[in-house]
């Protein structure tokens, strides 16, 4: 988040692990205001249906900025049934093109089951290399974690939540309240 705007706050840890034909986006529940811990039980990881496919999204960053991004993506996946990257793409360029949502805070992970993408404000779609993806304070941690047990035999939920568990304990601004999605 924005240290000039928001300074001290802190938020979530969302990853996303692809083995076996399913992705798994688990993301803990922690938002913090300079060493305080506002909420340890915040649900920051989602499950839509537009047009009726499911899609899993993860947000890390100002939660109020993400629900406005969710419900646009909503309106791009209903224009676009089944085109997860086609609708990312035209929310990031609306993100990153638009007066009003350039100021948004807020990052995404976003899954059909299938592609497995990160969104930013920057313009930003990307999809990760190693079939693993995480944003927010404790990103770094959960990412390195979650590669590390991929040479595991482990399935994706497992690897989620002990990567998700590794990064709680290095990070402070990382809980071990988790909400985990599965789809694919």
């Amino acid at each position: 988040m924005a240290e000039d705007k928001f300074p001290g706050w802190h938020g979530t840890t969302i990853l996303a692990v692809r083995r076996g034909g399913k992705i798994v986006v688990a993301g803990d529940g922690q938002v913090s205001v300079g060493q305080t811990v506002m909420k340890g039980t915040a649900r920051k990881v989602r499950r839509l249906s537009p047009g009726g496919r499911d899609v899993v999204v993860g947000f890390a960053g100002s939660t109020a900025d993400a629900f406005t991004l969710l419900e646009r993506l909503e309106k791009k996946l209903e224009a676009a049934p089944g085109q997860l990257q086609r609708a990312c793409v035209d929310l990031a360029k609306d993100w990153r093109t638009d007066k009003y949502l350039r100021n948004l805070e807020a990052m995404l992970i976003v899954t059909d089951g299938t592609d497995l993408l990160v969104v930013t404000g920057a313009g930003d779609v990307l999809e990760p290399e190693h079939d693993v993806a995480a944003i927010g304070s404790g990103g770094n941690f959960a990412l390195a974690a979650a590669r590390g047990l991929l040479e595991s035999d482990l399935d994706a939920e497992a690897i989620a939540r002990k990567a998700m568990a590794i990064a709680a304990d290095i990070c402070v601004y990382t809980n071990g309240r988790l909400t985990v999605e599965a789809i694919g």
